[in-house]
């Protein structure tokens, strides 16, 4: 299992975060590519104060299947950004690598592959023998 946060990025759009990320947890969930691998939360991770309105929400925790690869859940979450009007940029944090996607901006195949390596990164650290540097 591999798990990761998606936030919008500082600055974007953040007086809609809660809608924005609503929405994409309800287009992960119908997406059939992603074959019900992700399950996924709101929660808040800014404290509130008690005059705040609101529920706070800022975050979506996902949890993905180890049969789901990590390229497409990125896809996925790129879908989605293509598919708004006005999508914000997104950070999408697994471990300690974050991903930032920009907002209004067509990502390449490179630049894909890039992305997925990047939060895929983990997986290759987990797979790897404690102590085998690779020499023989």
């Amino acid at each position: 299992m591999a798990e990761y946060d998606v936030r919008l990025a500082p600055g974007s759009q953040e007086d809609g975060a809660e809608e924005h990320l609503r929405s994409l947890l309800s287009w992960l969930r119908e997406d059939e590519n992603l074959d019900r691998a992700v399950h996924g939360s709101l929660s808040g991770t800014a404290a509130r104060s008690t005059q705040d309105m609101g529920t706070g929400l800022d975050l979506v925790a996902l949890v993905a299947g180890s049969a789901l690869s990590t390229g497409s859940l990125v896809f996925s979450v790129l879908q989605w950004q293509a598919a708004r009007r006005r999508a914000p940029a997104l950070v999408v944090r697994r471990g300690s690598v974050e991903v930032h996607l920009p907002a209004g901006r067509t990502v390449d195949a490179e630049e894909l592959r890039r992305l997925v390596s990047m939060l895929g990164e983990d997986d290759r650290q987990s797979q790897e023998p404690a102590g085998d540097d690779g020499t023989s």
